[in-house]
């Protein structure tokens, strides 16, 4: 039963990520950067000086739910650097061979601009209620600005099925199956207390959850990049032959090593931007749900900070577990999913210092991933249905993860996370694609310091821009 399942799951995924859906989003992502004229390229510098060396800014937090731009930001890495960037980039290098690699650094390119848009946009058609709670994403903007009900329906269902199984069930799953290897830890255990720390944090609300992510994101990133450095380093001489195998095999068949199977040059193209846009979640559409919430003196200016956030997030973290992996030379081993990076850390470390370093990277990463994915999950549900609705089924999001404990096949699960990245993804872009020149509209505006369309002045006038201009 469960066999036949996957078997249906595995041939929907296939279809769903077929050369069609690669196509568009290469083609959204591609026309937003020449839109905005290499606009990525050509301020690298200028996005993390508004952004990064900005954290210490102080903001008023007037409202209940509002965050500072930092404190969105943390709570949307907190949904990104996570299992994807562990996890699922061992799991790309398994089933896609290094070149897939490639492909994830070209989903990270285009998709600083892509997810520059998405929040920007999203800041600008942001709804305040007569509570002064905030309500932003696409679900708005595609309402507000198209008027197209049928597709913000379709955008709300994809993202339910996207927190369940990428979120609640695959970040608990891979927490589960680290602790069971490392230390023989029961994943029923395991998943059962993620599950009721995640509760505890989520159900406080945005504020909570952006102060939890505020505090943990930066630390627990800087642990694992530094730790992952050193491996790096002690295989420098080998960083030339692995940048090599991902430029020749993102074009090439990848041979078979060992237990590695080998992989077309298809799967490589399908599976890197698969896992890339579940890495960064640039186009994803979840990131701007909790960027509208941020008090931001303009939309763009948040925008700024979902490019950078893409950029640490693939081009950064996810380089270092892809090298940990090859310079090792353990990807001819056939490890798969988060065994595959325990044993590149055990090149390097004492198995010891790797379990360690390994539990509390994938503990803390998958956990506040779980946590800030419940503000998605809360946002799509209230749309769809109505906050009544979601006060008695919100407790549905804390279950798949123990439910699933179980489950050794990782392969089998990512399968499930391909099709729900489609699900949510593929009815943004489309939205995407037709606001496209309200971002450019709003990049412009605050470039050339204008500013007419500041977030104070169009939360207060309710004046947004008209599609048609």
């Amino acid at each position: 039963m469960v066999e036949s399942f996957f078997y249906v799951v595995e041939t929907f995924s296939q279809w769903l990520w077929g050369p069609w859906t690669m196509a568009f989003i290469a083609f959204v992502s591609i026309y937003l950067t020449v839109k905005s004229r290499f606009f990525q390229l050509r301020h690298f510098q200028f996005i993390f000086s508004h952004t990064f060396n900005r954290i210490f800014y102080k903001h008023k937090n007037s409202s209940a739910s509002t965050i500072s731009p930092f404190q969105a930001t943390s709570a949307s890495l907190a949904g990104t650097v996570g299992m994807g960037n562990m996890a699922g980039v061992a799991t790309a290098l398994s089933i896609g061979g290094p070149g897939a690699i490639f492909w994830m650094w070209v989903m990270a390119f285009f998709g600083m601009i892509t997810k520059a848009a998405e929040i920007s946009i999203a800041v600008h058609y942001r709804e305040i209620d007569a509570e002064g709670n905030i309500h932003g994403g696409p679900m708005y903007y595609i309402r507000k600005a198209l008027g197209w009900k049928t597709l913000t329906v379709f955008f709300s269902i994809g993202i339910i099925i996207n927190c369940i199984f990428t979120s609640s069930l695959l970040q608990a799953h891979t927490v589960g199956r680290a602790l069971e290897a490392s230390y023989g830890i029961n994943p029923y255990l395991t998943t059962s207390i993620m599950g009721l720390i995640t509760m505890m944090v989520a159900i406080g609300g945005i504020r909570r959850i952006g102060r939890f992510c505020e505090a943990l994101v930066p630390l627990m990133t800087l642990v694992y990049l530094m730790s992952g450095l050193l491996i790096v380093i002690a295989n420098f001489s080998l960083i030339p032959q692995a940048l090599g195998e991902i430029l020749n095999y993102a074009f090439a068949p990848a041979p078979a090593i060992g237990g590695f199977a080998g992989a077309a040059v298809m799967t490589a193209i399908q599976i890197g931007m698969a896992r890339g846009m579940l890495s960064n979640e640039a186009g994803l559409g979840t990131a701007p749900m909790i960027h509208a919430n941020a008090e931001t003196e303009h939309p763009f200016q948040q925008g700024l900070w979902g490019a950078a956030e893409v950029f640490i997030d693939t081009t950064v973290v996810c380089t270092i577990t892809a090298l940990i992996i090859l310079c090792s030379g353990v990807l001819a081993n056939g490890s798969s999913g988060i065994e595959l990076l325990l044993e590149g850390f055990a090149t390097y470390y004492s198995p010891m210092a790797a379990n360690a370093i390994i539990s509390i990277a994938i503990v803390t990463f998958c956990l506040s991933t779980q946590i800030g994915f419940f503000v998605y999950f809360e946002t799509a549900l209230v749309d769809l249905f109505n906050q009544r609705i979601f006060g008695i089924i919100k407790w549905l999001y804390f279950l798949p993860g123990i439910i699933f404990a179980g489950i050794t096949n990782v392969d089998q699960l990512w399968v499930l996370a391909n099709i729900s990245v489609a699900l949510s993804a593929l009815p943004n872009l489309v939205a995407l694609l037709f606001l496209s020149g309200v971002f450019v509209k709003l990049m412009r505006d605050y470039m050339s310091g204008e500013k007419k369309y500041s977030t104070k002045l169009t939360d207060e006038n309710k004046q947004y821009i008209k599609v048609a201009e």
